[in-house]
């Protein structure tokens, strides 16, 4: 993750760090595509799954960041290194909101699943909508691994695909509920699921601004893609 160091354990203690990372981010990511799995085929195990690992993935952040914190502590490490900690310090924060929209996708699942017995509405854009956050932060965990600030750029443009995603799933809920106001509460349901996933994309957005302000050493949150774009292709 960064030039090697005069200390080896310091070394190690980089490697070790974003090695857990990476692990947090894969967990994350099973979370949420089991939470939209338990959706797609009205099967409550795959909520269940989710809720209880849960735990696991709050566990993560707190050893993460205690890490982070003990390395600074004892390293004082600066430039490059102080900006990997402290982007890994936010990165951990967003995989665990992550982790906690998939948690309540899978609530919200096994909701509707109660409430309905079968699939009552036809969520096309969830799937889309799923697929492209759980590729969102696949990919943003994979630029971070390989500190890529133009693959992470990719990432942060993909973000308008998933809104846009969202902006037409809502508009075919409030088709279903002025067509059907009997389904109006199972499409709040669904609007909240899609919520979710939108926010899922977000937190995959972050972290990839996190990636490239590791390598560029410039913040590029609330700035227009074009220049966030130019900063990361910036040699």
């Amino acid at each position: 993750m960064s030039e090697k160091h005069l200390s080896s354990q310091f070394d190690t203690d980089l490697t070790d760090i974003c090695t857990a990372v990476l692990q947090m981010g894969g967990l994350v990511e099973a979370q949420v595509q089991s939470a939209v799995r338990a959706l797609e085929t009205f099967d409550v195990a795959f909520a269940d799954q989710v809720i209880a690992a849960e735990t696991r993935v709050n566990q993560q952040e707190i050893e993460i960041d205690a890490h982070c914190s003990h390395i600074i502590a004892r390293r004082q490490p600066t430039a490059r290194d102080l900006r990997l900690l402290m982007a890994i310090s936010k990165s951990i924060t967003n995989l665990e909101r992550a982790g906690d929209e998939a948690y309540k996708i899978a609530k919200r699942s096994k909701r509707i699943i109660d409430e309905v017995g079968r699939s009552t509405i036809e969520f096309s854009e969830i799937r889309v909508s799923a697929a492209l956050a759980v590729d969102m932060l696949r990919n943003a965990l994979d630029a971070f691994a390989r500190l890529d600030a133009v693959a992470a750029a990719a990432i942060v443009r993909d973000d308008r695909a998933l809104d846009q995603e969202f902006r037409g799933f809502v508009r075919k809920l409030m088709s279903y509920m002025m067509e059907n106001p009997r389904l109006i509460s199972v499409c709040l349901d669904y609007l909240f699921v899609a919520k979710a996933i939108e926010r899922i994309g977000d937190h995959a957005k972050n972290i990839a601004e996190f990636t490239i302000y590791i390598v560029k050493g410039t913040d590029v949150r609330h700035i227009d893609q074009d220049s966030l774009e130019h900063e990361a292709n910036k040699q």
